[in-house]
């Protein structure tokens, strides 16, 4: 049902462009699009406003392109991937300094949980890849074949990614004083 109502919503928008049928979209995919960006950018909110705004400037833009060919959170999620990767490779050619440390310590002023931090610092430890497809599957919820379609990554591949990424997280949460 949900997906003929956002097939419907998408109508709207692209016959008539109707903006409350899109805003309609943006409310419910509003925190699983800024969820997404928060675990890429391991906890920069502002950064992660500034995607997740992006995205639904070019989803609105481009939704006549949208062909039903997959749902359409997996559309939407693949321009959040796009985006967030195009602001990956501007900001290689500009700032080869990483930015984890200034990001943990942005999280830790602003008062969140030792375990969050904790989790943001398991991811840091990710390669950009791991970290999409742990996020895709284990914080939004979406099947293998599903973060293949997001990624335009390989099913088997995906695999490898969630395993070397859970087996990542799971050391070094374990050595630092979580489970057994």
């Amino acid at each position: 049902m949900a997906s003929i109502s956002d097939i419907a919503l998408v109508t709207q928008v692209a016959v008539f462009h109707n903006k409350q049928a899109f805003d309609q979209l943006v409310r419910k995919y509003q925190s699983p699009v800024r969820r997404f960006f928060l675990n890429q950018t391991l906890g920069d909110e502002q950064l992660s406003d500034d995607l997740a705004q992006e995205t639904f400037i070019k989803a609105y833009v481009n939704i006549t392109k949208f062909r039903g060919m997959s749902s359409f959170s997996t559309w939407l999620m693949r321009i959040a991937y796009n985006v967030f990767y195009d602001q990956v490779r501007s900001k290689r050619q500009t700032d080869d300094i990483e930015e984890s440390p200034t990001v943990m310590r942005q999280t830790a002023q602003t008062g969140d949980s030792n375990i969050k931090m904790d989790v943001h610092a398991a991811m840091a430890l990710l390669k950009p890849d791991e970290r999409t497809c742990i996020t895709l599957q284990l914080i939004d919820g979406y099947p293998i074949d599903e973060i293949s379609k997001i990624t335009g990554i390989a099913e088997n591949t995906v695999k490898s990614h969630l395993k070397r990424g859970k087996d990542k997280m799971a050391n070094y949460l374990r050595e630092n004083g979580y489970g057994g």
